[in-house]
């Protein structure tokens, strides 16, 4: 009598994880996931590794998730993931001023990002 499972977000050969509240704006943020995919898992890391980026190692910890998750939780081999899908949302930004000249206001908005990265297992080919 209890509940339904509920169904996988993602297919049979892919794992998740997602980042959320990440202190920079979409648009930097989509920057460093742009360089990480549809490449290996490997090879990504490596990159994020060595970026001067600030938020790539944000995005190192997510990708770490997202590999764990595969691993323990979806019994996927490591050594066969890609990075299929690497995707930025926004999230609430805060408002935040410094006074200006003659009396006036200046707006400072201080933007807050989501991260989703999906790992997918592919058979490497001989």
């Amino acid at each position: 009598m209890g509940k339904d499972n509920n169904p996988r977000r993602v297919a049979e050969n892919e794992a998740m994880a997602k980042s959320r509240m990440l202190r920079t704006s979409p648009q930097k943020l989509n920057l460093v996931a742009a360089m990480i995919r549809g490449k290996k898992v490997e090879r990504a890391l490596v990159d994020l590794t060595f970026s001067k980026k600030r938020i790539a190692e944000d995005v190192k910890k997510c990708l770490q998730s997202a590999i764990a998750n595969a691993e323990n939780n979806h019994n996927l081999d490591v050594d066969e993931l890609i990075v299929a899908e690497a995707y930025v949302g926004k999230n609430l930004v805060m408002k935040r001023g410094r006074p200006r000249a003659r009396g006036r206001f200046g707006a400072l908005k201080k933007p807050f990002s989501e991260l989703t990265i999906k790992v997918r297992q592919v058979e490497e080919q001989a």
